[in-house]
């Protein structure tokens, strides 16, 4: 960040500060050089709790938005649907509960759009498989990536 708050300053042509950015980028080369050294060490080492994940997915509301996006499918305006996901995440903070396990009943204090299939929308496994854009978390998309990735590192070997 540094660097780009000192070049934006900058007259068009050549000026004695551009010396000034070298320091700056030598020090974020040496940062990623040491952060790619240890990173194969941390990769072989880690172990991949996937229910410890879960568990800790489901402390933060991620799937606030597909509630939301669910009463939108429903006809509701965003502008209502996002209030009312709030009205319901502030109930949710109050009785220690989550998405998934808010009562059906106390969802349907809150809007008659609600019905059995808002728990499918909130399930926060679907809520990954249904974020199948490119980029996106869904496991299709994940393999698509890392043979994009492996493709790559096989270019590079080739070329190196």
């Amino acid at each position: 960040m540094g660097v780009l708050t000192l070049m934006k300053g900058l007259p068009l042509a050549y000026n004695k500060d551009m010396q000034e950015e070298k320091e700056l980028l030598f020090e974020a080369i040496d940062t990623v050089t040491f952060c790619l050294e240890i990173l194969p060490a941390m990769l072989n080492d880690m172990d991949v709790m996937e229910a410890v994940m879960l568990t800790a997915s489901q402390k933060g509301y991620l799937n606030a938005t597909d509630c939301a996006d669910y009463l939108v499918e429903k006809g509701i305006p965003f502008r209502d649907a996002y209030q009312i996901t709030g009205n319901i995440l502030k109930e949710c903070e109050e009785q220690n509960l989550t998405l998934e396990n808010f009562p059906l009943e106390m969802y349907k204090k809150h809007s008659d759009a609600f019905d059995e299939t808002i728990y499918k929308k909130v399930d926060l496994k679907e809520c990954v498989i249904r974020r199948n854009v490119a980029g996106g978390p869904a496991p299709e998309r994940v393999k698509e990536h890392i043979e994009a990735v492996k493709t790559k590192l096989e270019d590079y070997q080739i070329i190196s």
